[in-house]
């Protein structure tokens, strides 16, 4: 019966023994164990919509008392386009099976009765999510991808700003208010200033502010003798920053024609002498080394106290930064050569990031829980937290780096310009105090 067949048959593949799967009862071999994988939602489309009834009040909707069995409403198009919107983000980000299934069913619970030209509040989402454990932030970044969410909350800029004005007079408070927004947002012919330097520039003012409050109405009625008053009272750096927030105070002002004449003018800030920056003890590094226990921390550590990058360099670095193969690291666009400890740091790093977020799409060299889902940096609160309390912060690391490759390879500052891409009136500074350490060394040392 085979011999038809058989003559047909030119070639013949052959197979090492004992290599095949054989037959099994459990699950086969390289396979996926766990619960199967989500099914994908059905593609949908942006829901048309033509005119809309503009609504004659507002009306708050209360979505904790959303019962699944009597209000989901599955066929509700923006729904069907929520959840096809949130399998897109959720593939491109990287979220885990259980985030897809909380955003999901906060999906159903806030969009089941959704229709064209609302908008979802925060305030009205967050406690219906958060007394059922749903994610709110996963939640909040599907409907504003789809254009349906609306931010209600006061930022954190305003509420600090409230809790600083508190207590001063209504004539100070404006113009101090006004001055404090225009340096956060910029105008017409100012650039937005940094909101920390609208931190350092009020919490240092608010004493003085309060001061003058107990005896003014106004800021017009500040004289040049009170601002020399105060100035008294500080000294070295505090007096050199009070003043230069006073000054950017009193200008805005003046620009606004709230007050007459610039107390602050022809008030010269003067010279300030820098001292010689003084080296680490070891034993403050060595604490600092100990008190680092896990991979992120390690490879913060190396990065300042090897590379002296600071916080905010850290934090922007990306994946593509780090070249293992050429034993190269750009910080802040600036190559490096990869040394052997922070190169085993690194490693150490990358594969308890491959093990805890292997799904991941940020492309940052350092994430955390929150920043796995996204693609935005750590905060600088998650740089600095692992030496907090130390003597050997961060800060303090990079500047000990700088210093010591002045007192190593001597104090040119050239050399550490190009090293460190450093300023020049920087490296100065650092060519000056290596060069004053160097000289008390050889003052104190043996003689022979």
């Amino acid at each position: 019966m085979l011999q038809p067949y058989l003559e047909k048959v030119r070639h013949h593949q052959l197979f090492l023994t004992n290599l095949h799967r054989t037959r099994c009862t459990g699950p086969p071999r390289g396979k996926r164990r766990g619960r199967p994988r989500l099914p994908d939602p059905a593609p949908a489309l942006p829901p048309a919509f033509g005119w809309v009834q503009p609504a004659l009040f507002e009306v708050r909707r209360d979505f904790t008392r959303f019962d699944r069995r009597e209000h989901v409403r599955l066929d509700n198009p923006w729904l069907a386009w929520a959840r096809h919107a949130a399998h897109r983000l959720a593939e491109a980000h990287g979220w885990p099976r259980r985030v897809r299934l909380d955003v999901d069913r906060a999906l159903v619970i806030v969009l089941s009765g959704h229709t064209g030209g609302e908008v979802v509040r925060h305030s009205e989402v967050f406690p219906a999510l958060r007394s059922r454990g749903l994610s709110v932030e996963r939640t909040v970044e599907v409907l504003d991808h789809i254009g349906v969410f609306f931010d209600d909350r006061p930022s954190c800029f305003d509420r600090w700003l409230e809790s600083k004005l508190d207590g001063l007079a209504a004539g100070i408070r404006r113009d101090v208010q006004d001055w404090a927004r225009l340096l956060r947002d910029g105008g017409p012919r100012s650039q937005p200033r940094d909101v920390a330097t609208v931190w350092g520039y009020l919490n240092r003012l608010r004493p003085v502010l309060l001061e003058w409050s107990n005896r003014y109405d106004h800021l017009r009625e500040v004289t040049r003798d009170d601002v020399l008053a105060h100035l008294a009272t500080v000294h070295g750096s505090q007096r050199k920053h009070t003043l230069v927030a006073l000054r950017s105070l009193f200008t805005r002002a003046k620009k606004n024609g709230t007050i007459f004449k610039n107390p602050t003018s022809r008030i010269r800030v003067g010279q300030q002498e820098s001292g010689v920056i003084q080296p680490l003890e070891a034993e403050d590094v060595r604490s600092s080394v100990a008190a680092v226990t896990r991979p992120a921390d390690r490879l913060i550590l190396a990065l300042a106290a090897v590379h002296a990058a600071r916080p905010g360099a850290i934090r922007r670095l990306q994946l593509d930064d780090l070249d293992i193969g050429d034993r190269r690291l750009v910080v802040d666009g600036r190559v490096r050569p990869l040394d052997e400890l922070t190169l085993q740091v690194a490693l150490a790093w990358l594969e308890h990031r491959r093990r805890r977020w292997p799904d991941t799409a940020n492309p940052h060299l350092l994430i955390n829980k929150q920043t796995a889902l996204e693609t935005g940096p750590i905060s600088g609160v998650s740089v600095s937290t692992a030496l907090r309390g130390q003597t050997a912060t961060l800060e303090r690391l990079r500047v000990d780096r700088q210093l010591e490759e002045g007192l190593v390879h001597g104090p040119d500052p050239l050399h550490l310009a190009e090293v460190f891409g450093l300023a020049e009136k920087t490296a100065i500074r650092y060519t000056d105090s290596a060069q004053a350490l160097l000289s008390q060394a050889a003052e104190t040392g043996p003689v022979s």
